[in-house]
């Protein structure tokens, strides 16, 4: 079943010319894919690994503006990211939503709380009031609010609101993938670009297909390179030179069981003097980030990464015990691409923006995107529509409403549907959420299909995975339009399950063999095993 999509697909991307290729199936990829197929550009986009397979599913899950930008005085691009943040609220109502934010602001830092919280007041202002107010906080507010909060060094505090992503970033970015499909885009994944050349007025690309080891060539109009921090290394590839380039800043968090009950995130300054968060995942705690330097994309967690970690939040919170290595249930570890017109040895990492910045040969109709922010996605996908049109390529629905939720109305049908089945009746009561909110956020339209499958069957409500929170139906539907490769593929991108769950609970699941029978068919057997085997 996902063979034959992402086969058939794979088979269409040698066979015709395309207005445009994109290179990279992380978010700036999926949102220029989902721009310009929703407006009826021919598109095709390959990625040589999983959709959101790199920087795309190793974010804080934040959908912020950018409040930490205030104290480096850049606010015009905390004005836009604020903006672009009411976009995602008003475009995805529930996807991104609204979390309060708690922070603690210890004794001698570099401002007094006060002065931190009328920075808060301002950037409540810039983001047009659509959050609630920020309010202070004494020391021993602090502590009655959140008592697993450290308050012995505590000078004051506030609360202040921005949104999170109640899923997962990877999945965020793989729905954009889908619309673009759903457009008409012919995607791709595990599908690897070995360089490009331009001839007469076409770019030639050479790809390889990573799972039946083919190689052929893509024939497209114009190039974007999506490629997030490998984009230097394929303009490279491609005889592209250009003006920006990227540096990169490891960030990393680790999972460990729920810290508090309160669904807020909890925020300090490490001892670094960074912003430092626990934000909310479900029955557990994310923890991060660190901001390092390092020369490439390929990075992995040591144990100095770890312990940074581990030893701000054992000294930020009274635990009953202090967490430990053991304690921790999984781990996210990616780099920020910074964009800078700097050579590396000069650059300031430290203050260089998270802008985004997309670079255009307006001669071999080439486009670079440098850095961003997930905040900024939907500006992204605009904006390379709009240099398509510039540079000639035919934009035959330029004002077609390419991203977002389905509208009220649909979604209204969709729960009335579900509540006359009784759908949330049929699940767990001690679900985090009923299942009708879940399949909605999850699938949109696509979620009145897993109603006709549960009516016909009561038992593909079944959870296949204890406290996956995911269906027999809803892995039916990956198996069908997901493409999915590798196990490891839904276990931790489509879905946050090998984020919140213990490997080796995973393994020992009862239903982890059937979720692979579904998922693979015959194949089964050996995907399961390679992804044991690679855990």
């Amino acid at each position: 079943m996902t063979a034959t999509l992402r086969g058939s697909n794979v088979e269409k991307l040698g066979g015709q010319v395309f207005d445009v290729l994109i290179v990279g199936g992380g978010i700036n990829g999926a949102v220029a894919a989902a721009s310009l197929a929703g407006r009826g550009v021919k598109v095709a986009l390959i990625e040589r690994e999983d959709f959101a397979s790199g920087v795309s599913s190793a974010s804080s899950n934040l959908a912020w503006g950018g409040i930490k930008y205030l104290e480096s005085h850049e606010y015009l691009l905390v004005n836009k990211l604020c903006k672009s943040r009411n976009r995602l609220m008003d475009a995805y109502p529930s996807t991104v939503k609204e979390i309060r934010f708690f922070a603690t602001i210890q004794r001698g830092f570099r401002f007094p709380p006060f002065f931190v919280f009328l920075g808060s007041v301002l950037y409540w202002i810039m983001g047009r009031f659509r959050t609630g107010a920020p309010r202070y906080h004494s020391a021993n507010a602090i502590e009655a609010a959140e008592p697993v909060v450290n308050t012995s060094n505590a000078a004051g505090g506030l609360e202040y609101s921005d949104c999170y992503l109640y899923d997962n970033d990877a999945r965020f970015v793989f729905n954009f993938i889908r619309k673009s499909l759903n457009y008409g885009c012919i995607a791709a994944n595990y599908v690897e670009s070995l360089g490009a050349r331009r001839e007469q007025d076409l770019w030639i690309t050479s790809a390889r297909d990573v799972v039946s080891g083919e190689v052929f060539e893509i024939r497209s109009r114009a190039m974007v390179n999506a490629c997030g921090p490998y984009a230097d290394a394929h303009n490279h590839s491609a005889g592209e030179e250009t003006r920006y380039h990227h540096l990169f800043s490891k960030g990393v968090h680790l999972i460990v069981d729920r810290v508090t009950d309160n669904k807020r995130v909890l925020t300090f300054f490490a001892s670094d003097g960074r912003l430092f968060f626990l934000i909310p995942m479900g029955p557990k705690t994310c923890i991060g980030t660190t901001d390092t330097q390092v020369d490439s994309p390929a990075v992995e967690v040591t144990d100095e990464d770890r312990d940074f970690l581990l030893d701000n939040v054992n000294a930020l919170l009274d635990l009953d015990r202090p967490f430990t290595r053991a304690d921790i249930i999984a781990e996210r570890v990616g780099v920020r691409p910074l964009a800078t017109r700097a050579v590396e040895a000069e650059a300031d990492w430290v203050k260089l923006s998270r802008k985004h910045v997309i670079e255009v040969d307006e001669r071999t109709k080439h486009l670079s995107i440098f850095g961003g922010k997930l905040t900024d996605c939907l500006n992204v996908g605009d904006e390379v529509a709009q240099w398509m049109d510039r540079l000639g390529i035919p934009v035959p629905e330029p004002g077609n409403r390419w991203y977002g939720e389905p509208d009220r109305k649909l979604r209204e049908e969709f729960k009335l549907q579900a509540r006359l089945m009784d759908l949330d009746g049929l699940t767990d009561p001690s679900s985090s959420e009923p299942l009708s909110e879940r399949f909605w956020r999850r699938y949109g339209e696509s979620a009145f299909g897993l109603l006709e499958r549960i009516r016909e069957d009561h038992s593909r409500v079944e959870l296949l995975i204890e406290n996956a929170e995911y269906t027999r139906c809803e892995i039916e539907l990956a198996a069908h339009r997901e493409m999915i490769v590798k196990l490891e593929d839904f276990m931790r991108r489509r879905s946050k399950i090998e984020q919140v769950i213990r490997r080796e609970d995973i393994a020992r699941a009862p239903g982890l063999r059937e979720a692979c029978e579904i998922l693979f068919g015959e194949e089964a057997g050996q995907r399961l095993r390679e992804y044991l085997e690679s855990r």
